[in-house]
């Protein structure tokens, strides 16, 4: 564990009363570190964009840390890792949502920056139809990405069913949990949970006292959303935490997927209206993942294929490739706000760029010229 004034300090911020993960990450690049904020005068700290007095007060009166002393002691003597938001080891998808947790708590021991991640919720009263499809939707991926890390809610109904089948076919699987790690919601699945903290890995963004509120698992939905390159819902009724889930990996630009059923059908409702509503895209099975995610293996190139020389560029696809030029990769975000145009603009023209072969999408929306 790093050295523990440090980590107090970054522990700590996230304890400051109306500062939430945006303003907090913005205090940390104006006064330069976790502790700077904890140094700084009332009279800089209220010049800080998006502070003002009020919470500049607030930030300074807040200066007892002892509940971030009795963290830091539970956590040395119960194995937990700690990962601040500019920590190497922080999940860099989750990285580039603005609203991520500054600090993540992890129980367990795997890698979250892979090559291929995937989000599975759903309904916690689903059907055999959906916990049958979960299972063999997870045993397709094993078979053809054994090193994929599956997501999920630790919550009744699919996401149990998605982690459970996960561990059955030897894939790492994170739960994300809406409270502490001195609890465990829903106790009945505590046993998995054991399994996962060996295979994968418990992630929360609370200290281990935070009792299982509703709120906090609304929380943890973007969470869930964050840390995937595409997120699948399987089974869903008008309402639930895997349409939030869903919402959110839009509203992050990441690619969601929605299993359709019949019309008739309770718990496939909120998927059938993601598909009508184009908030996710029709999947069947694992052909259409990677088929939209780009997975497909491409050791084999036709005969006689090259890649053009010379390619009619328009105006906003010549702005995005000198972009892409002057930088090894960047995020779609990135583009749009270097290139001054809107997000939806600018996945359009990299579209047409992959169309002409010349740009390459990477895990989290990361591009790059071929």
């Amino acid at each position: 564990m790093e050295d523990s004034d440090q980590l107090r300090y970054k522990m700590g911020i996230g304890l400051i009363p109306k500062i939430g993960p945006v303003l907090t990450k913005r205090l940390v690049a104006y006064c330069g570190s976790a502790r700077g904020i904890f140094s700084e005068k009332r009279s800089a700290l209220s010049k800080i964009p998006g502070i003002g007095e009020k919470l500049a007060d607030y930030i300074i009166s807040y200066r007892n840390l002892d509940v971030v002393d009795q963290e830091i002691e539970w956590i040395a003597k119960n194995g937990v890792e700690v990962l601040f938001y500019l920590d190497e080891d922080y999940p860099e998808r989750l990285k580039q949502c603005e609203d991520a947790p500054v600090i993540l708590y992890l129980k367990g021991h795997t890698r979250l920056n892979r090559n291929k991640v995937v989000s599975i919720v759903g309904t916690r009263n689903p059907t055999d139809y959906g916990r049958d499809l979960t299972r063999d939707l997870t045993e397709s991926i094993a078979s053809s990405y054994p090193d994929i890390l599956i997501v999920s809610g630790l919550a009744y109904g699919i996401d149990i069913c998605a982690h459970r089948s996960a561990l059955r076919n030897n894939l790492d699987t994170a739960a994300i949990l809406g409270h502490g790690l001195s609890f465990l919601y829903p106790s009945v699945h505590r046993e998995t949970a054991t399994q996962i903290s060996r295979q994968g890995a418990l992630i929360t963004e609370f200290m281990h006292h935070e009792k299982p509120e509703s709120v906090n698992f609304v929380k943890r939905n973007r969470i869930i959303a964050g840390l995937a390159d595409a997120t699948i819902v399987v089974e869903s009724g008008e309402q639930g935490g895997a349409l939030i889930t869903a919402d959110i990996a839009n509203s992050y630009n990441r690619d969601v997927f929605a299993i359709p059923g019949k019309v008739t059908d309770k718990y496939s409702t909120g998927c059938n209206r993601l598909i009508k509503s184009n908030r996710a895209a029709l999947m069947e099975n694992l052909a259409d993942l990677e088929y939209l995610m780009g997975w497909q293996k491409q050791d084999k190139m036709p005969d006689g294929y090259q890649k053009a020389l010379f390619v009619d560029l328009d105006e906003g696809e010549t702005l995005l490739t000198n972009l892409l030029k002057a930088n090894t990769s960047l995020t779609i975000d990135q583009l749009a706000l270097q290139g001054n145009m809107p997000v939806s603009r600018t996945s359009s023209i990299l579209l047409n760029l992959e169309f002409k072969g010349l740009v390459k999408c990477l895990p989290g929306k990361v591009f790059k010229l071929v």
